[in-house]
């Protein structure tokens, strides 16, 4: 603790002081100095500021949040659980480093050489490596570099899809340098986790926002509520997005689809959830038909397996000599020159008359 700590603590007195256990007052009679294990009343500054420093922890924890308002002080709380654990085994646990997972992003509070809150932000896949062997970085700004391709160079259209790219760290962030990075790699994402905490986030269910949508985009309130529940089962799981679904159908009906256990809530439909309900408002428009095709029990089931492997994306897994495997290169290119003629239709399928 320094002297601008305690000057502040006595100035700040006269209003009165309470944070995670420590309460201070002034009155004319003099202080009072409180916490889970020392209480004193009727104290002279000379006295107060004695307890003050024999308590070093409690001042500097208040005085670090002191400086800090809203859904940043919400989250710092939050990465180091300061509702939940006392100060002082906070700040020996901070020592060492206290560590919470935000979806792919692994944030870490520790204390810098002046006792003052630092911040380490990296990909949790990466929390065995060596910081040294991580790219460094130091500007907010650079999150966003690091959000748009993913381990394979791709581009990822989906900011909280689960393929956040590895192999990079914040070393030392202060507070609110640390929520704006979090935010520029998963945006909006803090906000509305403490709108959330709150009791004022403002859901748009999927009807009323298919409703709104105009142009090219207005067949999207065609889709039907199983089309719906299809859509969030293919868009919105913990497979392909890190967020946890909180709109349904409209306000009185619930998809009967998991919400994801996400800690961040999605408000909202995103812009790739809607350009998939209109694709998919398109081909539900179809009639449906009824085909007759030839195929062996075998070759039912390896058509599902590849189904399944490529919506899982399971596909790169499979090992190149697994031919037992359905969804193997090799097994799908037998069946496709068995079964598939030169235009890639399948080949003797029949419609059969309604």
């Amino acid at each position: 603790m320094n002297d601008s700590q305690l000057d502040a603590l006595r100035e700040a007195a006269t209003d009165g002081v309470a944070c995670d256990g420590l309460s201070v007052t002034h009155d004319g009679s003099g202080y009072t100095f409180e916490t889970p294990g020392v209480s004193h009343a009727d104290l002279s500054e000379t006295e107060f500021d004695a307890l003050a420093t024999e308590n070093p922890w409690f001042v500097s924890n208040w005085e670090y949040w002191n400086g800090l308002d809203g859904a940043t002080k919400a989250y710092l709380r939050w990465v180091e659980r300061a509702d939940e654990v006392g100060v002082r085994e906070r700040y020996e646990s901070l020592v060492a480093g206290l560590s919470r997972e935000w979806g792919q992003l692994l944030v870490t509070a520790g204390l810098g050489e002046d006792g003052e809150r630092v911040y380490e932000l990296r990909h949790t896949a990466d929390v065995d490596v060596e910081v040294d062997d991580l790219e460094h970085h130091d500007d907010p700004l650079d999150a966003r570099e690091l959000a748009t391709l993913d381990d394979d160079g791709e581009y990822r259209p989906l900011k909280t899809a689960p393929t956040l790219a590895t192999g990079w760290v914040f070393p030392a962030l202060d507070g609110r340098d640390l929520v704006r990075t979090v935010e520029f790699f998963y945006p909006a994402t803090v906000a509305n986790w403490h709108r959330e905490r709150e009791g004022d986030l403002d859901v748009t269910h999927f009807r009323e926002t298919a409703e709104r949508q105009t142009g090219i985009y207005g067949v999207v309130d065609d889709l039907d509520v199983d089309g719906v529940e299809n859509l969030a089962a293919a868009c919105c799981v913990d497979s392909q997005c890190l967020k946890r679904r909180e709109w349904d159908e409209d306000g009185s009906t619930e998809l009967d689809v998991p919400r994801g256990d996400g800690v961040f809530p999605c408000r909202e439909p995103c812009s790739l959830v809607v350009a998939a309900a209109r694709q998919w408002a398109i081909l539900e428009s179809e009639e449906p038909r009824t085909y007759e095709i030839e195929l062996t029990p075998s070759e039912r089931g390896q058509i599902e397996t590849l189904i399944e492997a490529v919506a899982d994306g399971r596909v790169d897994e499979v090992r190149e000599a697994d031919v037992g495997d359905g969804a193997n290169r090799y097994r799908a290119r037998y069946l496709r020159a068995k079964r598939l003629d030169d235009d890639g239709g399948f080949e003797g399928i029949r419609e059969k008359d309604s």
